[in-house]
């Protein structure tokens, strides 16, 4: 006799598992990585088998310290190749294990695992990488720099670029011929990525879209230079691999719309009135912050569903019966 399961809502079945779906987004990744092992080295390759490999070793230790059942599967992997992108490809190990640290233990695990975060792992990794060992993290090498006979040829990243320097031309920065985050340069590798994550499904181009193009948009009323704006810093590896990410951003249509015109508005806020040539990071993380009350906001009401009044017109009603 078959017993009987009982679930939560919705009942509807789907052939794309958690496991399918993350191994999807390893595929998607894999052509950024081959380019980055190309432009930067070897070096770009063992960072990320570094990152992914504590990922699942942090995982597997803290789910058997709490008593949990463990089994292996690519989730932690993402995470971890995810950060390593988001990292100069010279810095120390150390550095890059601490992140791995952060993202998967209290980011991830300690708000209940995969599902359960609040925010992306990757992205308040970085950050905190960024705010705890800067000069690691600002150190940016150029393109080909393993070939040289120099230890490293250090040069600023595109976005900080200074008035009378020359920036790279269209094709350098659609390939990834510049300084940057290893696995964020090469653009096109990205977009190969985008586009089988869109025909397997795994994601909707409205966040993506709605976030790059907030950036372009903005840069051209600006009068700032749209395609180094949209071609350089981490914004398509964001847009595309750390905003559509299920468990932190809005659910509706509407609702991932805004998150994205939110975090490109967030973006150019901090590309033009800070210190810091780059807020995609930043902006991911405010807005997951804020996902909780847009998807209040645009989830759609079930049909014969009355939406309840605030709790300021509800007392407001109560004292007015009382007064009848």
């Amino acid at each position: 006799m078959n017993k009987l399961i009982i679930e939560p809502s919705p009942h509807i079945r789907s052939k794309n598992t958690t496991d399918k779906i993350m191994m999807r987004v390893l595929i998607a990744l894999a052509p950024a990585l081959a380019m980055s092992v190309y432009i930067f080295g070897i070096r770009a390759l063992y960072l990320s088998i570094v990152c992914m490999g504590s990922c699942i070793i942090f995982e597997s230790l803290f789910r058997r310290f709490v008593r949990k059942d463990f089994s292996i599967d690519p989730s932690p992997a993402v995470t971890g190749l995810l950060l390593a992108f988001c990292l100069p490809v010279t810095l120390p190990y150390y550095i890059a294990i601490i992140g791995c640290f952060v993202a998967i233990v209290v980011v991830k695990q300690l708000f209940g695992g995969l599902g359960q975060n609040f925010a992306n792992p990757a992205v308040v990794a970085r950050i905190v990488l960024m705010l705890s060992f800067t000069s690691q993290m600002t150190y940016w090498v150029s393109p080909f720099w393993y070939r040289d006979d120099v230890d490293t040829i250090t040069s600023a990243t595109p976005l900080a670029v200074e008035a009378g320097e020359q920036l790279p031309g269209l094709w350098d920065l659609l390939m990834g011929f510049h300084s940057g985050s290893f696995g964020e340069t090469s653009i096109i590798a990205l977009l190969i990525g985008f586009v089988f994550l869109l025909m397997t499904r795994v994601i909707r181009v409205v966040t993506p879209v709605a976030f790059v193009g907030t950036v372009a948009l903005g840069a051209f009323i600006a009068g700032e230079n749209v395609g180094l704006h949209v071609l350089s810093g981490g914004l398509i590896l964001g847009a595309v691999y750390m905003a559509t990410d299920y468990s932190t951003t809005p659910v509706s249509m509407s609702g991932k719309f805004v998150f994205g015109v939110g975090c490109g508005i967030i973006t150019l806020a901090i590309r033009f009135f800070s210190d810091m040539p780059e807020g995609v990071s930043y902006a991911i993380l405010i807005m997951n912050i804020l996902t909780y009350y847009i998807d209040k906001i645009t989830f759609p009401r079930p049909f014969g569903m009355v939406r309840e009044p605030s709790v300021f017109f509800r007392k407001k009603k109560e004292e007015e019966t009382k007064d009848v």
